[in-house]
């Protein structure tokens, strides 16, 4: 995204700007492209840069982030562990673990 790290996470309504998206469905098309991208960094073992991208109603990504992350393997099942694994996965998408 070439944005320094301080300002990272971004939301998905900031990401959809920096794609040029514009109206309708914004926001699914950004998750849409999230979540291929999701399956081909798990499938090429990288950090997932879709934890970059955040919900503006607080500091997490949204659900479908996480049921596809569990999904992909990436993740543990059992959801009170998931906020712990998405900021070891935030810091590894910013190359800091």
């Amino acid at each position: 995204m070439g944005l320094p790290d301080e300002a990272l996470p971004i939301t998905y309504q900031q990401a959809a700007e920096a794609l040029g998206l514009s109206p309708p469905r914004t926001i699914q098309r950004v998750a849409l492209a999230l979540e291929t991208l999701m399956r081909e960094d798990v499938a090429a073992g990288r950090p997932l840069i879709a934890a970059l991208v955040v919900s503006r109603r607080g500091d997490l990504p949204r659900r479908g982030f996480f049921e596809l992350a569990v999904a992909l393997g990436r993740f543990p099942a059992d959801p009170s562990r998931h906020e712990v694994a998405y900021r070891q996965e935030f810091a590894r998408a910013l190359g800091r673990a």
